[in-house]
């Protein structure tokens, strides 16, 4: 066991919408990544059925579209986000993530450091960082982050050129971290079953959501799969 803190170091205990943030986090279990016109669509009903159906954590991701269709969709995220009292992320980028009314920002690690990241956006604000090994893991702690991803497990289109991490490290993570943390890569509801074995109680997906048939329902079998191996924990840890 990493014997470091949880959460950002060397600041002062978050207050008013920073700790409101930070419970909502605490509490989200299933984390949406979606573009900015999910199969070239406004996302409002894309993210509604999400939300409803248990995502608690929404991150607007998308490199393409032009400012003008972020600024108009991100308008829907926050609002969407306010209404199902989920976190509203933005990626990469720390300055855009404040223009956006964002909770907070994602980073990569080719981004901005985290440390780059909270002089730009206060003590309040959610940050998250991408790790791909234990190493990063552990680097993370020494970071003013909140939460971390880890992986990819599987190779991902969303993530062309990253290579795969593997179930093992999603193992080390459940050992090591004590950072909320949430597993990445490939996920869905036929192998989350793995991801769970592993030791994941928090993922994130794209596809998974985004590309079903029926995104509230795959939303809400994902939730439930993973609030069932939560309330498993606690059973085993009450009975012992």
């Amino acid at each position: 066991m990493i014997d470091r803190p949880r959460g950002p170091i060397s600041l002062e205990p978050p207050e008013g919408i920073g700790r409101l943030r930070r419970e909502r986090l605490d509490w989200a279990r299933l984390y949406f990544v979606c573009d900015a016109l999910p199969h070239g669509h406004e996302p409002e009903p894309m993210l509604r059925a999400a939300l409803s159906g248990g995502v608690g954590m929404v991150e607007l991701r998308d490199r393409d579209q032009p400012s003008s269709v972020i600024d108009r969709v991100a308008r829907t995220f926050r609002r969407l986000a306010d209404t199902y009292s989920a976190p509203f992320i933005v990626n990469d980028d720390p300055s855009l993530a404040e223009e956006l009314n964002a909770d907070g920002v994602h980073l990569g690690q080719e981004d901005v450091s985290p440390a780059e990241a909270r002089q730009v956006l206060g003590p309040e604000a959610i940050i998250g960082l991408s790790t791909h090994s234990l190493a990063q893991i552990e680097d993370a702690h020494e970071q003013p982050v909140d939460y971390i991803s880890v992986g990819p497990i599987w190779e991902t289109p969303t993530k062309q050129g990253r290579s795969a991490t593997g179930l093992d490290l999603i193992s080390e993570a459940a050992r090591s971290c004590q950072l909320p943390w949430f597993a990445i890569g490939g996920i869905d509801t036929q192998n989350l079953d793995e991801v769970i074995a592993a030791g994941a109680r928090r993922i994130v997906v794209v596809r998974a959501v985004r590309d079903s048939d029926d995104p509230r329902g795959a939303a809400s079998a994902l939730s439930a799969s993973l609030e069932a191996a939560v309330a498993a924990d606690t059973g085993q840890s009450t009975a012992g």
